[in-house]
């Protein structure tokens, strides 16, 4: 099988290739979110096929869908204002020994 070239520029060419058609999906709008879901029952027992009526009424009682709840940000145990400044003295102390000519045993 012989590829022909394509000129793309002066002196510059290409090897001429069939261009494969862009996938499509045979849905008519296929990146579209629609509020509409199999019959779902919620906690005050009524179902629901909105997934946003549903998702108010989970608000509405106070409830917490996985997934979208914002989680609050960890705090260290070692980010306490005391807890730092010992760290950092014992690093000082450390470093002096060191210094001094400490060094720690061997076994």
């Amino acid at each position: 099988m012989r590829d022909s070239l394509i000129e793309i520029a002066p002196g510059r060419f290409r090897v001429a290739r069939k261009n494969a058609p862009v996938a499509r999906s045979a849905l008519p709008c296929p990146y579209l979110i629609t509020d509409e879901m199999p019959p779902t029952e919620q906690v005050d027992g009524r179902f629901y096929t909105s997934k946003s009526s549903f998702r108010a009424v989970g608000r509405a009682l106070g409830l917490t869908e996985v997934g979208n709840e914002k989680p609050k940000p960890k705090t260290r145990a070692t980010a306490a204002p005391r807890v730092k400044q010992q760290r950092r003295d014992a690093l000082q102390r450390a470093f002096a020994r060191y210094r001094a000519g400490e060094r720690p045993m061997r076994k």
